[in-house]
């Protein structure tokens, strides 16, 4: 694969990143241990996991657990949910005051039934006011901790939210706004309208505006940016069991080694990922899920789930990947892999879509929700009801 594309370093508040990427939050696996082993390959901005807004100021053990960094990790960044201004505001406070990250994502694009039944993530945006008095009062709460806001194109075809949503947070002062370019009810289903990050990029002119949605490969990064003009590309479920993807994405959208441009070189070949490097790389992200959770039976049961996006398309039998699924240390997992022979990349076989896809569906939203874009003075109950743990967007 040849790819000749280049684009600017992306400045996101102060943070200046050689290579305008940035990991998507997904729950349960943007871990400290997934962060560590994407930025081993490559370069950009890895965020965590989304934390809850309310169990942070409520200091919940797991939350605070999954805000802490590995002291390898430079920037650090935290995403952000919730619904109630006074509560995202001081969730933000109590990260700038302990010195817990150096940029904070808020959270728009969740379209989990549960979280929009009570008006919280995709659907919040539609509630113009509120979306800015969150934004707002966020941003205030970080100084110069530059904040950044994901969001989804709305609610469905019918109910946009992302042009408005994006001059306001733009108004509001946020460093940036990464648009996933689907809607609540596409889920994950059918093709991000690449076009949707093209029209934010008109709309939203002194922030960087980033591009999210259907980023399998490095090719796809650049044509995103390409086609779009945006500044950056925000990537999900694409790195699935392809942490490697940042080392192709360095090497396509960094700066030029050989003209200096940029703020500093970056020189990442084009990964040749054959069976054993993809097997090195699944044993290196189990080792760093057992540092992480400072327990060899717990990570190694949470690298099963990795097991079919890791060895997608490539030669690996039904028994072994079953056998895989059930490893309970380190020594199972060497033992499995130790005779494994050598195969090439393969090809298109292990490229495409990974991860959850589903298909469109009815966004689950509270009563009366469309009726007005303004917030009810009845709702604030229901909508706390949204400040649960769950999947981002």
């Amino acid at each position: 694969m040849t790819i000749t594309a280049t684009a600017p370093a992306l400045r996101i508040g102060p943070i200046d990143l050689d290579v305008p990427v940035v990991l998507a939050p997904m729950a349960g696996i943007t871990n400290t241990a997934f962060r560590r082993l994407c930025r081993e390959y490559g370069a950009g901005l890895y965020v965590s996991e989304m934390i809850t807004s309310r169990a942070l100021v409520e200091r919940n053990a797991i939350t605070m657990r999954l805000i802490q960094h590995h002291e390898s990790e430079t920037p650090r960044s935290i995403q952000l949910y919730g619904v109630d201004p006074a509560t995202i505001a001081e969730a933000v406070r109590i990260i700038v005051a302990e010195d817990r990250a150096d940029h904070i994502d808020l959270n728009f694009g969740c379209p989990v039934p549960k979280v929009t039944r009570k008006g919280g993530g995709a659907a919040l945006p539609w509630k113009t006011s509120l979306f800015a008095d969150i934004v707002t009062r966020a941003v205030k709460a970080a100084g110069d901790i530059p904040l950044t806001v994901k969001m989804r194109k709305g609610i469905d075809r019918n109910h946009l939210t992302f042009l408005h949503a994006g001059r306001a947070a733009e108004d509001a002062g946020a460093a940036a706004v990464a648009l996933h370019a689907r809607t609540a009810s596409e889920y994950y289903s059918g093709h991000a309208d690449w076009n949707a990050i093209g029209e934010l990029k008109q709309a939203v002119t002194s922030i960087p505006v980033l591009g999210n949605g259907d980023i399998w490969s490095a090719d796809d990064a650049a044509r995103m940016m390409s086609e779009t003009g945006c500044d950056g590309v925000v990537v999900g479920r694409g790195c699935l069991g392809r942490p490697w993807l940042f080392g192709e994405l360095a090497a396509a959208l960094g700066p030029n080694p050989a003209t200096g441009s940029g703020t500093q070189a970056v020189a990442h070949p084009v990964v040749d990922a054959t069976l054993h490097f993809v097997a090195a790389a699944f044993r290196r992200h189990a080792q760093l899920l057992v540092e992480f959770f400072e327990d060899e039976d717990r990570g190694c049961k949470d690298i099963r789930k990795h097991v079919a996006w890791y060895f997608k398309g490539y030669p690996v039998g039904g028994e072994l990947r079953a056998a895989l699924a059930r490893v309970s240390t380190l020594q199972e997992i060497d033992d499995l892999l130790g005779d494994l022979e050598d195969a090439p990349y393969p090809g298109a076989g292990a490229e495409g879509q990974r991860g959850r896809a589903g298909s469109p569906k009815r966004t689950a939203l509270p009563e009366g929700w469309l009726d007005s874009r303004e917030i009810g003075a009845d709702t604030g109950d229901m909508m706390r009801g949204a400040e649960i743990e769950n999947s981002g967007g």
